[in-house]
């Protein structure tokens, strides 16, 4: 599976749980950490930590398994690392005091509002 489609994946599975606010990055010529970053919220630490259960489990029935996990037990700001994808899932207040979509503002961004309006069907 390519880079893209794997996080386009992701982003189809985050929203199974009601993810908000999701916004696809991509980061390759920019950094050499990883292909694309991809950032979300949760309503409260609970949902954050739902959506980072279920993102593990449902990748891991695609067949990835993730290289690295942070941030779990509190559940403010997750961080799963795929390789070519990097997921953070943020509890909202956390997510709007680190800003990561200001610091990565050069990052082109793919367009996911298909797939966002879809799910608030």
């Amino acid at each position: 599976m390519n880079p893209l489609d794997k996080a386009l994946l992701c982003v189809d599975i985050i929203l199974e749980r009601k993810a908000t606010e999701p916004v696809l990055f991509e980061v390759e010529k920019l950094t050499a950490i990883t292909d694309y970053f991809l950032i979300a919220s949760g309503t409260s630490s609970r949902q954050v930590q739902a959506i980072a259960q279920h993102l593990q489990r449902r990748m891991k029935e695609e067949g990835f398994r993730p290289f690295g996990i942070e941030g779990e037990r509190d559940g403010h700001w997750i961080l799963l690392d795929y390789g070519d994808i990097v997921v953070h899932l943020f509890y909202q207040p956390v997510r709007e005091f680190y800003d990561l979509e200001g610091l990565w503002v050069e990052a082109p961004r793919v367009d996911i509002d298909k797939k966002v309006s879809k799910s608030e069907n």
